[in-house]
């Protein structure tokens, strides 16, 4: 079995909304929403990979909290990927979209209105139950 892809995504929260990201119509799963976040690369902690990951797609500086969850997904085509949830309450700067076909900001108990990522479910329906 392929080892595990480890990724890291931030739950970041303000002003009682958190904020998600579609991916981009030509991307894989494209026009599907997601937390920010991606890959940790070699040598990096979670939540080094987290801040440079919100720092390259967002423009902020942002403080890593608490882990709020991580468990493993398969996509049927790709090896699996070991998904981890963090809680960012502060971050500096005003999110700009660099990477997304749209961002916004959205209650925690509407989040399963929206088509997220298969890997992402379980969380939203943590976080919705959680309100």
């Amino acid at each position: 079995m392929p080892k595990a892809v480890a990724v890291v995504a931030g739950v970041v929260f303000h002003g009682g909304r958190i904020l998600i990201g579609q991916r981009k119509r030509n991307d894989w799963h494209g026009l599907k929403w997601e937390f920010p976040g991606g890959k940790i690369e070699v040598g990096e902690t979670p939540e080094q990979a987290l801040v440079r990951e919100l720092r390259e797609e967002l423009g902020i500086e942002a403080v890593i909290g608490e882990m709020m969850q991580s468990y493993q997904f398969s996509y049927n085509e790709k090896p699996p990927v070991e998904l981890t949830f963090y809680e960012v309450t502060q971050f500096t700067g005003v999110p700009v979209n660099y990477e997304f076909e749209q961002i916004l900001w959205e209650e925690a108990v509407r989040l399963p209105d929206y088509d997220f990522l298969e890997g992402d479910r379980d969380f939203i329906e943590f976080l919705a139950k959680r309100g």
